[in-house]
């Protein structure tokens, strides 16, 4: 998928994303993947801060969500849980996340986040509430 055409569908880089430095490789409804970098992400003691995992998890599963709710719905979070496995220190940490139900009004993806040596760091998961798009003000 083409940038124009994810930038079609939702602002996949709002602001806070664009802050962390959240990048996008690949993106369907079926699977999202993107990487940020844990330099500026981390908590006092220099290690991939939780919630910096827990913003790349959603923002990974809200595109994917929102891709799958199609141009004329949006995508709302309602739930994510995480669970963090190991710490990640430096370089960049890559998730992915897989779509495991895509239904009418609810959208739910297990987002896995891995380092640079594949060990899972972070795992996920995000439920979204598909909504009509309001209408234009």
């Amino acid at each position: 998928m083409t940038d124009q055409q994810l930038a079609g569908a939702i602002d996949p880089l709002g602001d806070l994303a664009k802050a962390m430095g959240i990048e996008y490789l690949e993106a369907s409804a079926e699977r999202v993947v993107g990487r940020m970098p844990v330099k500026g992400n981390t908590q006092p003691y220099g290690l991939l801060h939780g919630g910096a995992s827990c913003v790349l998890a959603e923002s990974l599963g809200s595109v994917g969500a929102a891709l799958h709710a199609g141009p004329d719905r949006i995508a709302v979070g309602v739930e994510i849980n995480a669970t963090h496995h190991r710490a990640a220190s430096d370089g960049h940490v890559t998730g992915v996340a897989t779509r495991l139900h895509g239904g009418g009004s609810l959208a739910t993806y297990e987002i896995v986040i891995t380092d640079e040596q594949g060990r899972r760091v972070c795992t996920a998961r995000l439920t979204c509430m598909l909504r009509d798009r309001p209408p234009a003000s």
